[in-house]
């Protein structure tokens, strides 16, 4: 028998051990994460009377796909227009959490007399939450579809881009010991140019894809084709010096604008479950009790500054953004833990040498306690506000509502600002797009026409340079084009600079920048090629620039590619029957709800749900079998599985969708057999029976039975029709729940 590899008995275990554990906490009621966590103690190298996990490394590369998972289908729920909502509240409440709790632990690290690289990476480590715990806690909490939760994502997602930019800060510090801010510059420029090519080429590209496909996609390659693209992305954006968890985000992100979206979420959540499951049983494998004995006093300190002053300075910052007292501490309440790039910032001080060693089992510690105590800080939140909110004075109530009502209040801007916004837009989306281009160019163009067309003497040829520069300038041709001209209207110019005394030094030097970047560009790419006078560069560069202007192939061209993109990133809302004005998008949603099996409103009519009068909500299309209903009749049943459009506020519908997606309380219900009685009659010819069909006897409304079998002559007639008459000497079979007390009747 051939020696089974340890990786198989490692996942036995964890499974096994997970499964057991979590029906203990679903039993108690708690999260599930928390049964993952204990998990992972009992099967740890710390716990010697349990089975331990021998080959922890490869759990670990587990556990890393666990986290790839989780990201890939938080993207999948994300929206980049709803991103663009609550976009000011991420920033500004990432920001604020950020500097409060950086100041804070570093403060704390000097209480503990730790050193001062010890003390910079500790604050650091504080100021990022976790992504996983916090989304694992929604999950299990059910309370993914709350308002809150929106918010909650979005400053998510702007932490992680921040401990993107920590990252690089810290490795500068760890090597040269100060603050190095063109490093920093550079690397936040890095990740917003890298977002940009990624966003722009992949919802042009992707939806293409998987609209060309569709015809030939089922269920199990859409699953394969959807995860190859989530790794794909992961490594694309390893290899730009990124993390897996932003190029996982990254790809559900742009499939979470494609029509297959819903059907991808599906499929991938068994998937994310299972690798989900073994990364937090992976976390609670760290946990020492020695360690927690050995630095008991700064573990409890640093976990007591993170489950209060984060949540706090997680609620201000909500707060300040603009969010109403209620809807802040449900939010805030969620940043009470470290995570997963805590144990990234502790790995790289260690690799650098630059902090003590301990600080990484303290770490892992806090982080372990923190996420114990997640999932009852934020069911505890909303009491603690029901609490708090009436015994504060009338004047601060007054003062937080007209706070929260100036900030959601919304400012028009004024002609020369909305002008310089729509802009710099574009300039910045075109000069990325180009400067894409060009790096493919020079990176895989460049070398392999160098490589195929040499000179005797083994330097390049002039046609291979010629063949490059040609080809490359036709790629770019299109969005140099939109460069110096998209978005540029002559009459809304016109009326700028006739509008105020300063419009023309705004507007004037806006559009001469335009100009040069494209000259720039062309330039550039020639420069790159063949290298000749300046002079012949700009007029080359200003004649093809010019031919771009009044050339209807490129203008045509280049608006196909825009048409597709815009068709591409509106694919999943032009499925919604219509669009909300944009007067009334602020305030109204239209999204689409599954109706599961499990609902109270499966099986009724719609006239029959109250929906408008209960929820406020207007329901606006059902979808069947593929097949959309729009403005449904009333007397229409909703039947499980429809998937119901409906139109109203964030939380009418998050309302209404916990009374539509329900998931039940029991996956499994018992039935116990013998639940129907069985009985068995002989017809004789003084029943009044005989001579009659199944049909006009009402056998079956009379004594709540349904008849079986009729033996006859012998034979047996298996499910008889309605029509089939009684005769003499029929034994009939047939079931009842009742217990039938009827003596004409025999019962075995």
């Amino acid at each position: 028998m051939s020696s089974l590899p340890p990786l198989f008995l490692d996942i036995a275990i964890i499974l096994i051990t997970a499964g057991v554990i979590t029906v203990v906490f679903k039993w108690l009621k708690q999260p599930l994460v928390l049964g993952y966590i204990v998990a992972g103690f009992f099967i740890g190298p710390y716990f010697p009377w349990f089975p331990a996990v021998k080959d922890a490394a490869d759990v670990h590369v587990w556990s890393d796909i666990g986290i790839v998972f989780l990201m890939f289908a938080l993207g999948l729920e994300f929206s980049i227009k709803k991103l663009k909502k609550v976009g000011a509240t991420g920033a500004i409440t990432a920001l604020t959490e950020l500097a409060i709790m950086f100041l804070l632990g570093s403060s704390v690290g000097r209480l503990l007399g730790w050193q001062p690289m010890d003390c910079i990476f500790l604050g650091c480590m504080l100021s990022i939450s976790s992504t996983s715990i916090i989304i694992k806690s929604f999950e299990d909490l059910r309370l993914k579809q709350q308002k809150f939760t929106s918010s909650v994502t979005a400053v998510l997602i702007v932490e992680d881009l921040i401990a993107v930019l920590l990252l690089v800060i810290l490795s500068t510090v760890s090597v040269s010991r100060n603050f190095d801010g063109g490093e920093l510059v550079m690397s936040f420029v890095k990740l917003i140019f890298f977002l940009i090519v990624w966003f722009t080429f992949g919802i042009f590209l992707i939806p293409t894809f998987l609209r060309w496909m569709r015809r030939y996609m089922t269920e199990e390659t859409l699953c394969i084709v959807s995860v190859g693209l989530c790794f794909g992305m992961v490594v694309l954006a390893s290899y730009a010096g990124f993390s897996t968890a932003l190029g996982a985000f990254v790809m559900g992100a742009i499939l979470a604008e494609t029509i297959e979206a819903d059907v991808i979420h599906r499929i991938i959540t068994p998937i994310k479950n299972l690798f989900c499951a073994v990364f937090f049983v992976s976390v609670g494998m760290l946990v020492d009790p020695h360690i927690l004995v050995k630095y008991i006093v700064p573990i409890l300190v640093i976990a007591a500054t993170v489950v209060f002053f984060k949540s706090a300075a997680a609620t201000l910052g909500f707060i300040l953004s603009g969010k109403d007292l209620k809807t802040s501490v449900q939010s805030g309440f969620c940043f009470c833990q470290i995570g997963e790039f805590s144990f990234i910032i502790a790995g790289l001080g260690l690799s650098f040498g630059v902090i003590n060693p301990d600080l990484y089992p303290i770490i892992v510690s806090v982080s372990i306690v923190t996420t114990f105590v997640t999932p009852y800080m934020i069911k505890g939140a909303l009491p603690l506000y029901n609490k708090v909110e009436p015994r504060l004075p009338q004047r601060v109530k007054d003062a937080l509502e007209r706070y929260s009502n100036s900030a959601k209040q919304t400012n028009k801007s004024g002609s020369v600002r909305s002008f310089l916004r729509k802009q710099f837009s574009s300039i910045l989306l075109y000069s990325v797009i180009n400067v894409a281009i060009l790096l493919l160019s020079s990176s895989l163009l460049k070398p392999f026409l160098n490589r195929v067309f040499v000179t005797s003497s083994g330097t390049p040829s002039l046609w291979g340079n010629l063949i490059g520069m040609t080809a490359t300038l036709l790629c770019i041709l299109p969005f140099v084009w939109a460069l110096a001209v998209r978005n540029v209207n002559r009459a809304k110019i016109r009326e700028l600079l006739d509008s105020t005394e300063y419009s023309q030094a705004i507007v004037i030097p806006v559009l001469l920048l335009r100009y040069f970047l494209a000259l720039f560009f062309i330039g550039l790419v020639i420069g790159r090629y063949i290298h000749l006078a300046v002079g012949f560069l700009i007029i080359l560069a200003v004649f093809i620039v010019l031919m771009m202007l009044f050339s209807k192939r490129v203008i045509g061209f280049y608006q196909r590619i825009e048409n597709q993109f815009v068709s591409n990133f509106n694919s999943r809302q032009a499925q919604q029957s219509f669009k909300i004005p944009t007067l009334l998008e602020n305030n109204f949603y239209l999204e689409r709800i599954p109706v599961t099996q499990y609902s109270s409103f499966a099986g009724l009519r719609l006239m029959d749900t109250n929906f408008r009068e209960d929820y406020g909500i207007n329901v606006v299309s059902i979808e069947r079998a593929g097949q959309i209903h729009d403005l449904p009749q009333k007397e229409m049943l909703i039947l499980p599985g429809d998937r119901l459009s409906v139109m109203g506020s964030e939380d009418q519908i998050a309302h209404l969708r916990s009374a539509l997606d329900v998931e039940p309380d029991m996956l499994i219900h018992d039935h116990s057999d013998n639940e129907l009685n069985i009985y068995r009659l002989t017809v004789h010819d003084n029943n009044p029976f005989i001579g009659q069909t199944i049909s006009e006897s009402r056998f079956s409304q009379h004594y709540h039975a349904m008849i079986i079998a009729i033996e006859r002559e012998g034979e047996q007639i298996l499910n008889p029709r309605s029509y089939t008459r009684f005769e003499d000497g029929d034994i009939v079979w047939f079931v009842s729940p009742e217990e039938l007390d009827i003596h004409k009747f025999t019962r075995e």
